[in-house]
């Protein structure tokens, strides 16, 4: 993908070394959280996580588990909020749909993630259910990507 002045922005496989840089991109573990710094650092040395990246270095990262009822769930997508809506979350979604080993890929995202809805409906991911409990007050709105076979 290329867009205007920056170069063409790839999808990769994260590689255990990709960790800090990819703790850098994400808010939560550049705040010092040390469960996700620690879930980053797993994600990328079991080869869960795909790394979307340009010239100057990752620019965000997606996670796909198949801890969802036996199908694949998109557990992380996160892009560095300098490089959002320019795409990056689009293709790490597309890579997610086309690297999943199952008939379905799931992901949710609280109500008051607007981005985030707004990015999944854009990319043709159909609301499937709504869970109360998880986070008090902002109930788990539930994706399903359409078929990528």
């Amino acid at each position: 993908m290329t867009t205007g002045d920056r170069n063409e922005i790839v999808v990769r496989r994260a590689r255990p070394a990709d960790a800090r840089a990819l703790c850098r991109v994400d808010a939560v573990a550049a705040g010092g959280d040390a469960e996700r710094r620690a879930g980053i650092r797993r994600w990328c040395e079991e080869g869960r996580a795909a790394v979307a990246e340009d010239e100057r270095g990752p620019l965000g990262y997606c996670v796909v588990e198949y801890t969802f009822f036996g199908q694949g769930f998109v557990t992380m997508l996160m892009v560095e909020p300098s490089a959002r809506r320019q795409g990056v979350g689009r293709l790490l979604l597309e890579d997610a749909a086309a690297s999943c080993a199952t008939e379905k890929l799931f992901t949710s995202t609280n109500v008051s993630n607007r981005p985030m809805q707004g990015l999944l409906e854009r990319a043709g991911w159909a609301p499937v259910g709504l869970l109360h409990g998880l986070d008090e007050g902002d109930p788990e709105l539930f994706y399903l990507c359409p078929r990528h076979d």
